[in-house]
């Protein structure tokens, strides 16, 4: 028999299933060969009781609730028992196999009471004040699946509680029916070591690895086993490479215990699980699109949980997606419109509360001056939903008559903008997760899969560790993340991408080498990349070196391998189908086209001619006075290269608006700013980086307006009709502009430019953001910043030994701006180059040194007892990073 499977991006392919027949309590069915007898009993919508089990994660057969009773034949045909019960989450249904579940079998009914009598037996009764209690399997199975009485009069075990796997995770033992759920999670799924079932016999319990065997270090002054007030909140337990002892993807495992032994800190004890009122959500932290939900009681979120989406994240989140909330509510909220005045000398006063009336008014009035002595920048940042960024460019096309806009709040380039508009924008769906599951190498440049898209991250090592994909990636340094995916490191150090790509196309053709090129690296990744069904991811990153976009192109078209493009913030896809790059109109059209500027004249009524200036060309223009105004919205200053530049840029602007979810920089400068709605407050959609369309609906009532609500209301103002007055209205506006079908913008033709040359006592700057820094997007959330990573400069031993520094030695990395301090770990990475966090607590690298990677920057020995961050401040940061 064959079944028509479905495959992203060919026609379906037929495929050979073998089938096997069987029956379950009386019901003749015929499964796919290898497909578990709960698996089957579910699809004949038989639920057998489980507690081990799970879909997503590999056979245990540990808690033993799941038994059945099983009859198979045997040689001469006949039906035979088996001598025992045999659980049903490891057993494989095989050709006229019988099996009774605890519906239809007296003896299958009674062992399922035995092993919940067994699991009760030492089990608390605190279900009314468990965080489990109400949505409790235990619960549940015991009423169902139970006896009606107990036999157990003893003691029950007790252990002391709760032991603080990580600031964020806390762990009950008393409660915990060892499934291993948890150990199997982060073995197999998010590959950490975080949590490990230890000890054997009647005292084999879950908890935290043997510090003694991984080298994880604790305080000789602190107890072994401490609660969550015993240790302070912001510090987690580190190991000697200063990773804490957590993980990323910790909080799946609360969600997947199956009884209350696991649980958050933020949310322990704060709820029942049936006060809740849970709304389908999508995370706004990353470029993924994950399905989330969300729970909230009386108008405020307590929690946040994986959504099931087989198709994008299934059933996990990173825990920046599960925590990181409570920046949506922070004190600096901006509730109500905000307006500068203006003495009769043209002194600037403070921000004052205005109604909408008074600032809408304000604000159209300083704008229609602006357009007309120079015009309005627009700078919407990377934060904004689908329907947001369509009203943001439209408002800068057809209301400010001007292609000044960028969402690119980050280090940005002309050859990035050509790629975003030849490659991306308007491309539709392409590769997809379940790709880079089945793809036979997948290749990383200017992207750390873990750190600026987890899910992404997951999706891969699930590939990996069922033996399909082979990961390469071009970067300074193989992370953490890399050797979890069993990845091979082509070392690159910034601005050298260019050559690595060029330098495995030319493999390809078979052409000369540069001389210090590696070829047994480059066979190995060019033989990989050339198969069929192989992928190139590259992330925003590249846009700090020339020539990097061009060359992955020109290898994507050389290998056949597909070509993605991951972004870091969450509404970047969609602001670049949305055309807010100076130089892109909606859907890829160039704005250079007679044709496409016709074609969105005709639906929003006019186009402005000539491209506009990108991000850094608008603060140009805002600083000498050659734009009279600027409209932003969630810039976050410091992410951008030179935020120095910046704020001298806003303050020097002659009017600046700002549509703001919180008081930001930004908005201080600004002379209106206008309240918009924080994700949980407004429906909307966003575009994740696949290319796939994510809709969320509202889970707080509020007044909040979203930003295509404000900038109707002040195109109003201006006397234009946005279309977007509502959410529907504003979504179907999308769609009024269909396809585009005309020419694309040209490929970018950058040139490789090289490292810079390294003298004595410099070294090249590399560096990304990790995924848990110093983002304001964490805000709040203190339990979650414990597991953030320290900050450290690491460098290879010979780069080390050259500024006579040594692994752990605090080292200061400055440059003419500034100066951050931070101690040094000895890496396997690329001589020359110096790797810090851009954005971590005690280390900003923009904010501080004014610089980006691939710049060169000066490293000198820590003077002792100095500052241990930059400005003085200790490298733990801010409490609530």
């Amino acid at each position: 028999m064959t079944v028509t499977t479905p495959k992203t991006g060919s026609g379906p392919v037929e495929k050979p299933v073998d089938l096997v027949t069987f029956t379950v309590d009386g019901i003749e069915m015929s499964v796919p060969k290898g497909t578990l007898v709960i698996r089957a009993a579910e699809q004949a919508g038989i639920q057998i009781p489980r507690f081990c089990d799970h879909p997503l994660l590999a056979p245990a057969g540990a808690c033993r609730q799941c038994l059945v009773e099983v009859a198979t034949p045997d040689r001469e045909g006949n039906v035979r028992p088996m001598p025992k019960p045999q659980a049903s989450c490891t057993l494989e249904a095989t050709p006229g196999m019988v099996v009774k579940t605890q519906l239809t079998s007296p003896v299958a009914d009674k062992a399922q009471q035995g092993v919940m009598e067994l699991l009760l037996m030492n089990h608390p009764l605190d279900c009314p004040v468990c965080d489990k209690g109400g949505e409790c399997p235990l619960q549940n199975q015991a009423m169902t699946n139970g006896r009606a009485d107990t036999r157990f009069i003893d003691v029950k075990r007790t252990f002391p509680k709760p032991i603080a796997l990580s600031t964020q995770i806390l762990l009950d033992r008393e409660r915990c029916v060892l499934c291993q759920r948890c150990t199997r999670f982060s073995e197999e799924i998010a590959g950490d070591a975080f949590i490990a079932l230890q000890d054997r016999g009647a005292g084999q319990q879950i908890g935290r690895f043997d510090q003694s065997v991984l080298g994880f270090a604790e305080p000789a002054d602190e107890p072994a086993t401490p609660g969550p007030v015993d240790r302070p909140v912001g510090e987690a337990y580190p190991d000697t490479s200063g990773q804490p002892f957590a993980s990323y993807f910790s909080g799946n495992t609360v969600q997947i215990c199956p009884v209350g032994a696991l649980t958050g800190a933020g949310y322990r004890f704060r709820s029942r699980p049936f006060d809740l009122v849970s709304t389908p959500a999508v995370g706004e932290h990353d470029a993924c699109g994950s399905a989330i939900r969300i729970d909230h009681r009386r108008g405020v979120v307590l929690r946040r949980l994986s959504g099931d989406d087989p198709l994008v994240n299934e059933e996990w989140i990173t825990d920046k997606d599960r925590f990181a909330f409570t920046w949506q509510t922070a004190p600096d909220r901006v509730t109500t419109p905000l307006v500068r005045d203006v003495a009769e000398d043209g002194t600037k006063g403070e921000l004052r509360p205005a109604s909408w009336a008074e600032a809408l008014g304000v604000a159209a009035a300083g704008l229609a001056a602006a357009t007309a002595d120079g015009g309005v920048g627009v700078l919407p940042g990377g934060r904004l939903t689908v329907e947001d960024a369509f009203a943001w460019s439209r408002f800068a096309r057809a209301v400010l008559g001007t292609n000044d806009v960028d969402q690119r709040v980050r280090v940005h380039s002309l050859e990035e903008e050509a790629f975003l508009g030849h490659a991306v924008a308007g491309s539709g769906v392409g590769v997809t997760f379940s790709d880079l599951e089945s793809a036979p190498a997948v290749l990383l440049v200017g992207l750390e899969a873990e750190e600026e898209a987890g899910v992404t991250f997951l999706r891969l090592r699930k590939g990996v560790a069922k033996g399909r994909v082979r990961v390469f990636a071009v970067a300074p340094y193989a992370s953490r993340g890399l050797e979890r995916l069993s990845g091979t490191l082509l070392p690159a150090a910034p601005g050298t991408e260019a050559e690595w790509l060029d330098g495995l196309r030319t493999r390809l053709t078979g052409g000369l080498l540069p001389a210090d090129a590696a070829p047994a690296v480059l066979d190995e990744g060019i033989d990989a990349l050339a198969q069929a069904g192989s992928v190139i991811l590259v992330g925003e990153r590249l846009a700090t070196s020339p020539g990097a976009y061009a060359a992955a192109l020109a290898l994507a078209q050389a290998t056949g391998a597909r070509l993605a493009w991951i972004p870091r913030r969450a509404g970047e896809r969609g602001g670049v189908e949305a055309g807010l790059l100076p130089g892109l109109l909606p859907g890829g059209r160039p704005v250079v086209d007679p044709a496409a500027r016709a074609e969105v004249a005709a639906a929003w009524g006019s186009v402005p001619e000539a491209p506009g200036r990108d991000t850094g060309e608008i603060l140009d223009a805002l600083s000498v006075g050659q734009l009279g105004a600027a409209l932003v919205g969630g810039v976050e200053l410091a992410d951008l290269p030179d935020p120095a530049h910046a704020r001298r840029a806003l303050s020097g602007a002659g009017f600046v608006v700002s549509l703001e979810v919180r008081l930001s920089e930004a908005a201080q400068l600004a002379d209106v700013v206008l309240p918009v709605a924080p994700p949980q407050e407004r429906a909307g959609s966003y575009w994740n980086w696949e290319g796939r369309v994510r809709a969320f609906g509202q889970a707080i009532e509020s007044t909040a307006l979203p930003d295509h609500r404000v900038l109707h209301a002040l195109a109003a103002e201006l006397g234009a009709d946005l279309s977007a007055a509502t959410p529907q209205q504003a979504h179907l506006a999308i769609a009024a502009l269909g396809r585009w079908a005309g020419n694309r913008v040209p490929a970018p033709d950058g040139a490789p430019a090289g490292p810079p040359v390294v003298g004595p006592g410099l070294a090249v700057l590399a560096g990304w953001r990790l995924l848990l820094d110093d983002a304001r997007g964490q805000d709040g959330e203190r339990f979650l910043a414990g597991t953030a990573k320290r900050a450290l400069a690491r460098m290879s031993a010979a780069t080390a030994a050259s500024f006579d520094a040594y692994d752990g030695d605090a080292v200061t990395v400055s440059t003419d701006r500034g100066s951050v301090t931070v101690p040094v770990a000895v890496t396997d990475m690329v001589d020359g180059v110096v790797w810090l966090p851009l954005k971590s607590a005690g280390c900003r690298v923009h904010d501080t040194l004014g610089a980006a990677p691939g710049d060169l920057v000066r490293v000198v020995p820590a003077v002792p007892g100095g500052p241990a961050g930059q400005d003085g401040e200790a490298a733990a940061g801010r409490s609530d990073a």
